[in-house]
C-alpha cells in the first residue's frame, strides 16, 4: 500500500541492486572496504596537510577541499547502502531521500570544480612559476573554493524543490541503492519535462565546461613541458600532473557512463548501471587519497614520518 502525504509518499523503498539480491551481502564487503578507505584516507590527508606547514600551498589547500567533499559524498550513500545489504533497512523518508539526492549531485559538482581548480594550479605552477604565489594567493584560493561550493549548491538546489512539487502516483519502490534523480522522476506522474530538461542542461554544461577547462590546462602544461630545455625538466613537470590526470579520468569516466545510461542506455541491464553508479560515488573518494598520498612526495614523506617514526 502506498501511503501518501498530499501528493507524495511518506517514504520510499530502496531495493539495492535488483537481480543481485542473493549476493548483495558479499558485494557489501568490497563496498564497505572502499568506504572505510575513503573516509580514513581523506581524514589522514586533511590532518597531514593541516599539521605540516610546508604543505600550506595552493595545490594542497584544494586537495583538502577535495578530501572534505569526498568524505561527505561517500558518507551520503554508503551507510544507507550497507543498511540495505546487511539489515534489510530499505525504507527512507521522503525528505531524507530528497536530501540525499541533493547532496550526491551538488557534491559531485563540487568535486568536479575542485579538479578544475587543481588543474589551474598546476597550469600556473608549470607555465608561469615566477608568478604562482602572486596569482594564487590566499584570497584567490578562498574565492575559488567558495565559488566551487556555491556553484554546486545553487545550481542543484532546484532539484529537490521541483521534485517535491511533482505529484507521485506510481510505486514508492526505487530500484537503486540510493535516491538518484532520474530514478525518482520515473515515479512521478506529472509533467516532468522542465525538471528533466533543467537537470540534463545543468549537468551537461557543467561537465562540458569543467572537462574543457581541465583539457585546456593540461594541453598547455604539455606544450610547456615539451618546450623545456632538458628532457629531465620536462619529465619532472609532467610527473606532478600524473596523479591529477589519473583520478580525473576515473571520475569523469564513471560519471559520464552513469549520466548516459540513465538517459540513453535503456537496454543496459540494471545491475550494470547500478553497480557503476555505486562505483561513481565510491571509487573516486577512495582513490584520491591513495593516489595523492603515493604520488605526492611531500605527503608520502609525512605519512612515513607519522606511521613509521611517530613524528607528528
Amino acid at each position: 500500500m502506498l501511503l501518501m502525504n498530499d501528493s507524495h509518499p511518506f517514504f520510499f523503498i530502496l531495493l539495492g541492486i535488483p537481480g543481485l539480491e542473493d549476493v548483495q551481502c558479499w558485494l557489501s564487503i568490497p563496498f564497505c572496504c572502499m568506504y572505510l578507505l575513503a573516509v580514513f584516507g581523506n581524514i589522514i590527508i586533511l590532518l597531514i596537510i593541516r599539521s605540516e606547514k610546508s604543505l600550506h600551498e595552493p595545490m594542497f589547500f584544494f586537495l583538502s577541499m577535495l578530501s572534505m567533499t569526498d568524505i561527505i559524498l561517500s558518507s551520503s550513500t554508503l551507510p544507507k547502502m550497507l543498511g540495505i545489504f546487511w539489515l534489510n533497512l530499505r525504507e527512507i523518508r521522503f525528505e531524507a531521500c530528497l536530501t540525499q539526492m541533493f547532496i550526491i549531485h551538488s557534491f559531485t559538482a563540487m568535486e568536479s570544480g575542485f579538479f578544475v581548480a587543481m588543474a589551474y594550479d598546476r597550469f600556473v605552477a608549470i607555465c608561469n612559476p615566477l608568478r604562482h604565489s602572486v596569482i594564487l594567493n590566499n584570497r584567490t584560493i578562498l574565492v575559488l573554493g567558495i565559488s566551487v561550493v556555491f556553484r554546486g549548491l545553487i545550481f542543484f538546489l532546484p532539484h529537490p524543490i521541483t521534485v517535491k512539487n511533482l505529484p507521485f502516483c506510481q510505486s514508492n519502490v526505487i530500484p537503486h541503492t540510493y535516491c538518484e534523480f532520474m530514478a525518482l522522476i520515473k515515479l512521478t506522474c506529472g509533467n516532468s519535462f522542465i525538471t528533466k530538461f533543467y537537470s540534463a542542461t545543468v549537468a551537461t554544461m557543467m561537465g562540458a565546461f569543467d572537462s574543457l577547462s581541465i583539457l585546456t590546462s593540461y594541453t598547455l602544461i604539455l606544450r610547456t613541458a615539451l618546450s623545456l630545455p632538458t628532457k629531465q625538466a620536462g619529465r619532472k613537470a609532467l610527473s606532478t600532473c600524473t596523479s591529477h590526470i589519473l583520478v580525473i579520468l576515473v571520475f569523469y569516466t564513471t560519471s559520464t557512463f552513469t549520466f548516459a545510461t540513465h538517459r540513453f542506455g535503456h537496454h543496459i541491464r540494471p545491475q550494470i548501471h547500478i553497480s557503476v553508479a555505486n562505483v561513481y560515488v565510491l571509487v573516486p573518494p577512495m582513490l584520491n587519497p591513495i593516489v595523492y598520498g603515493v604520488r605526492t612526495k611531500k605527503i608520502r614523506q609525512r605519512i612515513v614520518q607519522v606511521f613509521y617514526f611517530g613524528k607528528v
